[in-house]
Formats: structure tokens, sequence, C-alpha cells
């Protein structure tokens, strides 16, 4: 294993402990708003993605870039789903129209 590699994977793994002790630290009220402003962060994911991709001169490399495109481009069609549900949330309800109770006068 070469030490560029070693380098790479310890900061991935930190990465992943850190990101978890965070997200397990929010509210469950918060974590709507969270995800939808994560959205820019998972776009800026997915062009690393594409950029190591277009430097890749393995297999593996092409293999782990296929990945990492398509878990972050699932990130972001996620995040804008769970964004577009929560906006839908605040919209009002048409209200229906009031029917005033009119009753026919019947002749006799």
């Amino acid at each position: 294993m070469s030490h560029q590699l070693l380098t790479d994977l310890s900061i991935f793994i930190l990465s992943l402990l850190v990101g978890f002790e965070v997200i397990s630290k929010v509210p469950a009220t918060l974590h709507t708003p969270l995800m939808s402003a994560a959205n820019s962060i998972h776009g800026i994911v997915l062009a690393g993605a594409m950029l190591t991709a277009a430097q890749a001169h393995s297999n593996l490399g092409y293999v782990l870039a296929f990945f990492a495109m398509m878990f972050a481009g699932m990130n972001v069609a996620g995040g804008y789903k769970v964004t577009d549900r929560m906006l839908k949330m605040f919209k009002r309800r048409p209200t229906k129209p009031v029917v005033e109770n009119v009753q026919a006068e019947v002749k006799p």
C-alpha cells in the first residue's frame, strides 16, 4: 500500500467519523432543513467525482469514480426530493368556496 493511498484512506475514514458524529447530534426537527442545505455539498462531491474520473488511469480508479458519481447523484436527487416535499408542507391548501344554504320556496 502506497503512502498516498494510506493518507487518502485515513482522511476518508476520519471524515466518515466526523460526519457521523456531527449528524447524530442534530435534533430530528432539523434533519429536513439540513438535508436541503446539503444539496450544494453533494453537488460539489459530484463535481469532484467527475474530476477524479477524468484523472483516473486504472480500472480501479474508474470503478471508484463511477460509484462516487452514482452515490453523489443519488444524494443530489434525494436531497431535492426531500426539499420539494418539505416545501409542499408549507403551501396553503385551497379553500372550498362557501355555499350558502338557500332553500327553494315552495308555492302551495
